[in-house]
């Protein structure tokens, strides 16, 4: 099954465009299998509570590892409710093959809906081995290796050190489109071949990749979309 998410807060966005492209080559090459679709931006998941982190506690201190148990930590009636906001968001990472992520980056990092999906899936000692994580993103500048602004980009940094580090997913890939603001500031004018060479590129690669990538598990899962994708104007 694939998961699909778009965190960009602009309906037509670069990152957009590039999760569409992957998602589009995927279910062509599997077309039997299950795919998700969620609009994080269009139906912000709620940020995390303290019965959230109530759950977090019990399931750390009773040492509970398979995700199957985490029920388990739910006591009272807010604990409940929290439960009821994560479990389907919860369902469908354990149920995918695939997690598409399209994103910008916003000020350096990611958007703060994104972060809040992060924050309502992860539980102490989690593992989600076995899956793959793709993050299609767009970036105003230029970030990529041996650029001077290459510090600063703390978007991929924190979700293939996250994704790796804490739910022990080996395969994780990005790709990027750079240099979008180059459409709008004068500043940047004289980059705008370098941008539709790269967004030329992330296209390509992102189709390329769905097309490649793992099938479902379980083929013929029932489709899931919740909103449509336009053509992109900015990350």
């Amino acid at each position: 099954m694939l998961l699909h998410l778009d965190a960009s807060a602009r309906r037509t966005s670069f990152s957009r465009r590039l999760s569409r492209a992957y998602a589009d080559a995927w279910r062509a090459a599997h077309p039997g299998a299950g795919y998700v679709y969620r609009d994080l931006a269009a139906d912000p998941v709620p940020h995390i509570r303290e019965a959230w982190t109530e759950l977090c506690d019990y399931v750390l201190e009773n040492g509970i590892t398979e995700i199957a148990r985490y029920e388990e930590a739910v006591r009272t009636p807010a604990q409940r409710e929290a439960w009821a906001i994560l479990k389907p968001l919860l369902d469908e990472v354990v149920a995918a093959d695939v997690v598409l992520i399209g994103t910008p980056m916003y000020n350096f990092s990611i958007p703060s809906s994104l972060k809040a999906w992060i924050d309502q899936i992860t539980f102490p000692k989690m593992s989600l081995k076995g899956r793959s994580f793709v993050v299609t993103g767009a970036r105003g500048g230029a970030y990529g290796p041996g650029t001077p602004r290459e510090p600063y980009d703390y978007e991929e940094r924190y979700l293939r050190d996250f994704f790796k580090g804490h739910f022990a997913v080996e395969d994780v890939t990005f790709v990027h489109a750079e240099l979008v603001n180059t459409r709008l500031d004068p500043a940047l004018a004289h980059l705008r071949d370098r941008h539709e060479e790269s967004l030329t590129a992330a296209l390509e690669t992102a189709s390329s990749l769905g097309a490649s990538s793992p099938g479902a598990s379980s083929p013929g899962s029932s489709s899931v979309e919740s909103s449509s994708v336009g053509s992109e104007v900015r990350p």
